[in-house]
């Protein structure tokens, strides 16, 4: 027996189609070089549908890939319903990579179009021989005096919207498995992989950032997505943000912390999320502005130092709330939300929980298994094992990579993560699994060292990583980068930590750097540091 429900797809253009009747009057701001730029959604989703008439007259077809090069914007938003809206694959390349990199994915994905800031051409057109597949490259003229080619396949954004007709009537996608959009993983080792967002993965996942034990996105709130619309989708944020009708702020290029915390105070931002060191920078700043209107600051892409996430809530009451995902998991996986049973913590208690990456959100399955023995573990708090997940917005296949060892056979993402779990299914981060050190056949936890040596009140930035020892053979090697003016000793490290860790997992050397190498989303980067100091 079969329940008597309507069968409609799960697709993005209904999401589209309720913010344009619904939120017409919610508004759009974006930082640019020439000032801010304000837009209500009823004006934005007329570009929209003019966007989507100048895919066709660029005979762009159907399934094929569009790819964006751009900073966080509403012409980006526009890019993120247009494309999908009409059947085509929005490809967000990522602002950051290196040149072979760009090249290597546009190529892989075969990008038909792209569109690109302006400010960011001296990156891309340097490239644009390589990009065999691109037909087309449209320029969004961000204020920048950046030259523009005088090329046949370079088009300006804004005449060609100008030359359109809005596309009439509703959008349709009748198929919610369609492709939507893809990102590429960072490629740390080896090339990067394509991940492919079905409109159905999209659509749930955009569903469940509104819920109240997730992010709990509202039509009442301001979001400034400071993750970048390259970053998997600027962590789906702008699909959930329309879905729920909530006003954007939008930063543009200005993503210096001084700029980002003045656009919060000013817009009166209620949401914003952003990998750990944009949250860095803008904490000294936070007691010379007025940011009281926040009530979620979101944390992600690596694990929050504890001193990072109670400096905030010390500053203004809030903490930084830790969500945990990848690329594969599209990536809103688990979030450190309290539940009731937390009520009962004591401040040491809630300290402990906010450095945790949360409970699973709804839909999504987590496990940890023995790598050696492929057996799960416990949810005990303290046995680790390799966190995989499942679920309706879980990759299960890269784009044209046959390669299956991500995937177990009972079609679960191994993720590279080891974790612990507690018995409500609490998440911990141990480390990455190529990240810990393993001394004497024991494990040492690089990323809980790196959280009690970011704790001592002298440490900007700190990164442990394993160095090669004929005894044991690994040792931990601490990498601290020390706050403006401070006078520290290996010594003083060394101290800090004996208190708060076992006397085997002291570093056995640590060095002073001025700088910690970032990954093309804002990450510590260990294999750069790897190079660096043990090649």
């Amino acid at each position: 027996m079969h329940g008597l429900m309507q069968d409609r797809p799960l697709t993005l253009p209904h999401v589209f189609h309720r913010a344009e009747r619904h939120f017409a009057d919610k508004t759009i701001v974006t930082a640019t070089a020439a000032g801010e730029t304000t837009a209500t959604y009823a004006q934005w989703a007329q570009r929209v549908r003019r966007l989507a008439t100048v895919l066709d007259a660029l005979g762009v077809e159907t399934g094929a890939r569009v790819a964006s090069f751009g900073w966080n914007t509403q012409r980006h938003l526009e890019l993120y319903f247009a494309v999908p809206c009409t059947a085509r694959v929005l490809h967000t390349l990522n602002i950051r990579l290196s040149a072979e990199q760009i090249s290597y994915i546009a190529g892989h994905a075969e990008d038909d179009v792209v569109f690109v800031d302006r400010s960011l051409l001296p990156l891309l057109w340097p490239l644009a021989e390589k990009l065999t597949t691109v037909r087309h490259f449209v320029v969004m003229d961000d204020g920048s005096d950046a030259e523009v080619p005088d090329d046949p396949r370079v088009h300006d954004y804004e005449t060609l919207l100008e030359r359109a007709a809005p596309y009439e009537g509703e959008f349709h996608v009748s198929d919610e498995n369609t492709a939507a959009a893809m990102c590429y993983t960072s490629g740390t080792t080896g090339n990067p992989k394509g991940v492919v967002y079905s409109h159905r993965s999209s659509v749930l996942h955009s569903m469940v950032a509104l819920t109240a034990d997730s992010l709990a996105l509202s039509e009442r709130d301001t979001l400034m997505p400071v993750v970048p619309m390259f970053h998997v989708n600027a962590w789906g944020l702008p699909y959930a943000g329309v879905f729920a009708g909530s006003s954007f702020v939008f930063p543009g290029p200005a993503m210096k912390p001084e700029a980002l915390v003045t656009a919060i105070e000013r817009h009166r931002v209620t949401v914003t999320a952003g990998v750990p060191t944009i949250w860095m920078g803008a904490l000294p700043l936070l007691r010379e502005h007025d940011v009281s209107s926040l009530r979620v600051v979101v944390g992600g892409g690596s694990a929050i130092p504890t001193a990072l996430s109670e400096g905030w809530r010390e500053a203004i009451g809030v903490p930084i709330t830790q969500a945990w995902g990848m690329t594969e998991t599209s990536p809103l996986a688990s979030a450190a939300t309290l539940r009731s049973h937390h009520d009962e913590l004591d401040a040491e208690g809630l300290v402990e929980l906010r450095a945790t990456q949360g409970q699973s959100v709804p839909l999504v399955d987590l496990r940890i298994i023995d790598p050696d023995t492929g057996v799960e573990q416990p949810w005990d708090a303290t046995s680790p094992g390799e966190l995989q997940a499942r679920g309706p917005w879980i990759a299960s296949a890269y784009y044209g990579d046959a390669d299956t060892d991500a995937f177990t056979s009972d079609g679960w993402l191994r993720t590279g993560d080891v974790a612990t779990m507690d018995a409500h299914g609490y998440v911990r981060l141990v480390d990455r699994t190529k990240d810990l050190v393993k001394s004497g056949g024991e494990w040492i936890s690089s990323v809980e060292l790196e959280n009690h040596i970011m704790a001592h009140p002298q440490v900007e930035e700190a990164a442990v990583i394993a160095m090669p020892d004929p005894r044991w053979t690994e040792r931990p090697l601490a990498c601290v980068v020390p706050a403006e003016g401070a006078r520290l000793t290996a010594e003083d490290i060394v101290e800090h930590l004996r208190e708060r860790v076992a006397k085997w997992w002291l570093p056995d050397e640590v060095r002073f750097i001025t700088e910690l190498p970032k990954t093309s989303t804002g990450k510590f980067s260990k294999k750069n540091l790897r190079e660096q100091l043990l090649s």
